[in-house]
C-alpha cells in the first residue's frame, strides 16, 4: 500500500493512493496515521478496507495538496556518512559503526512545501535518503527480527546548512533542524512492496540538474542493522523516522562548493517511492 496524507497544513487527511492511481480518503474509518494508528494494528485494518474495496471512501482530485505522510514522528534518526561513495567525496574513511544524530521534528513537513532558508544561512545543501518509518515499539531489536518493526519506507531530503553544522561549536543539530529541514513524501510504501530496501536507486537534482544519483546498495550500513543497531541506544516508536544517509554529490562535496540559493529548484526521489518537487525561498 501506498500511505499518504493530504489537504491543507496542520489539517491533512489519511488517504490511499490506490494501484490504478485513484486517492482515496479514509478519514470516514481512520483518524490520521500517527503512533497510535501504528501502534493499534491499523496497517493491518487500512490493508482489509483496501481489499474491501475502500468503503464510505470518497476519491479525492489528483490536484490535492500532499503532506507528510504521516504524522509528525516523536523523533527524526539520522545516519551521518553511511554511504561508501559519500565518504569518499570528503576523503573521509567509513565508520567503524554508524554515526547518529538527530533533527529536530519541528523540522519535518511535507515535500511540497518551500524550503526556506533560516536567518543568516550562507552553505545551504541538499541530501537525499531512504527513510525507514518504524511500526511498532522496540528496543534491543535483534537484526534479523529488524523487518518486524519496519512499517513502510518513503524518500527524505535531510537539508543542513553546513555554516551553522561544521562552523559553530556543538553538535551537527544546529545544521539540521530549521523549519521545513526534514520534508518526506510523496507517500509512505508500506515494507511489502520493497522487496530489496538496499537495492534503490535514489537521486537529487538542483535546477534540472542530476547533482546525486546512488543506490542503497551503496549503504555502510543496511537497513536492518540499522534498526537493530539504533534500538540499542533508544526505544523506536511506532511512526518514528530513521533517515539512513545519502549519497555522493552533495552541494559541499564541489570544488568549489555549490549551495542552494533562493529561487532553486529541488528534485529529489526513490524509485519505487516516487519524487518530490520544492523551491528553495528566502526567510
Amino acid at each position: 500500500m501506498r500511505l499518504v496524507r493530504f489537504g491543507e497544513a496542520g489539517y491533512e487527511e489519511p488517504g490511499v493512493e490506490l494501484d490504478d492511481g485513484r486517492l482515496m480518503d479514509a478519514s470516514s474509518v481512520f483518524r490520521d496515521f500517527d503512533e497510535g494508528f501504528f501502534a493499534c494494528g491499523g496497517l493491518a485494518s487500512l490493508e482489509q478496507w483496501v481489499k474491501d474495496g475502500c468503503p464510505e471512501g470518497i476519491e479525492v482530485g489528483d490536484n490535492v495538496r500532499r503532506g507528510a505522510p504521516v504524522k509528525r514522528p516523536s523523533k527524526i534518526i539520522c545516519v551521518g556518512m553511511n554511504y561508501k561513495q559519500h565518504a569518499m567525496e570528503f576523503d573521509h574513511l567509513m565508520p567503524e559503526e554508524p554515526i547518529l544524530f538527530m533533527k529536530a521534528t519541528s523540522a519535518y513537513c511535507s515535500a511540497s512545501e518551500d524550503v526556506r532558508m533560516p536567518k543568516g544561512s550562507l552553505k545551504l545543501d541538499y541530501e537525499v535518503e531512504l527513510a525507514i518509518v518504524i511500526g511498532r515499539t522496540g528496543s534491543y531489536i535483534e537484526r534479523e527480527d529488524a523487518r518486524e518493526y519496519i512499517a513502510g519506507y518513503s524518500a527524505i531530503c535531510d537539508y543542513s546548512e553546513r555554516a551553522f553544522e561544521e562552523e559553530l561549536s556543538g553538535q551537527w543539530v544546529k545544521g539540521k533542524s530549521a523549519d521545513t529541514f526534514a520534508p518526506m513524501g510523496p507517500c509512505m510504501v508500506t515494507k511489502d512492496e520493497v522487496t530489496n530496501p538496499n537495492a534503490l536507486r535514489l537521486w537529487c537534482k538542483v535546477n534540472g540538474e542530476l547533482r546525486q544519483n546512488g543506490w542503497t546498495g551503496d549503504m555502510r550500513f543496511g537497513v536492518d542493522y540499522l534498526v537493530s543497531y539504533i534500538s540499542q541506544f533508544m526505544t523506536l516508536l511506532p511512526g518514528d523516522v530513521i533517515a539512513t544517509g545519502t549519497p555522493a554529490g552533495v552541494g559541499m562535496g564541489y570544488d568549489p562548493p555549490r549551495y542552494l540559493q533562493a529561487g532553486d529548484s529541488v528534485e529529489f526521489g526513490i524509485d519505487g517511492i516516487g519524487f518530490n518537487s520544492q523551491r528553495v525561498v528566502s526567510s
